[in-house]
């Protein structure tokens, strides 16, 4: 079969494998989701869920966080990882949103990868996970599993990656094709130790046991 052929049938399996997938940062607000995904930068998620509650106890709003001492964000976000760039970055983009945007995550692509610390991979979990719109996130998961599967051919830069998979994948289930990348990349196709082939729902049609 072709990439695109072989697409949809990764993406019908892994719907059947994991229905219910969604994003595993939890947020109750938009622009929580953005302050997450800055601090998912070689964080866990997992991680990330435990730090921001101290964080979102103590600024509960744009307006707080803005206002904040960046060492006082800097303190709390340190777990994560990186410290200093996140805490500036975060302190940065919840300035922007205060000042330019009512507080409020601007509602297209363009304007939320202009915001301090936003890359195309938050861009597009925002455009996806809040906005409902057609994204691709091609976070560590998706580059590797998509490589292995057979999807794209050795490429590695995320935007290559993203740009190659929108000619293969329908708009509407990228979202959701990439949150379920994650599930199944933490659950079979590992990145740590040996996939685990033998009980992947996709072991017939990829392309590393082919």
């Amino acid at each position: 079969m072709n990439k695109k052929e072989l697409a949809l049938e990764v993406i019908e399996r892994l719907k059947n494998e994991y229905p219910d997938a969604d994003c595993t940062l939890e947020y109750d607000q938009a622009w929580k989701l953005l302050v997450s995904v800055r601090l998912a930068a070689q964080c866990t998620d997992a991680r990330v869920n435990v730090v921001v509650k101290g964080l979102f106890e103590k600024y509960p709003t744009v307006e707080a966080l803005a206002a904040a001492d960046i060492a006082d964000i800097e303190e709390i976000v340190r777990p994560c990882g990186l410290g200093k760039s996140k805490a500036r970055d975060i302190s940065k983009c919840m300035k922007v949103l205060r000042d330019e945007y009512n507080g409020k995550i601007p509602t297209d692509f363009k304007s939320i990868l202009s915001l301090p610390g936003v890359g195309r991979k938050s861009a597009n979990l925002i455009m996806g996970d809040v906005f409902g719109k057609p994204a691709i996130v091609t976070d560590t998961h998706c580059i590797r599993l998509v490589n292995r599967i057979g999807l794209v051919d050795g490429i590695k830069d995320p935007k290559k990656v993203e740009m190659a998979l929108w000619e293969i994948i329908p708009p509407e289930e990228g979202s959701d094709f990439c949150h379920r990348l994650v599930w199944h990349g933490r659950d079979v196709c590992t990145a740590r130790t040996k996939p685990h082939c033998e009980r992947c729902c996709l072991n017939d049609i990829c392309a590393q046991i082919i």
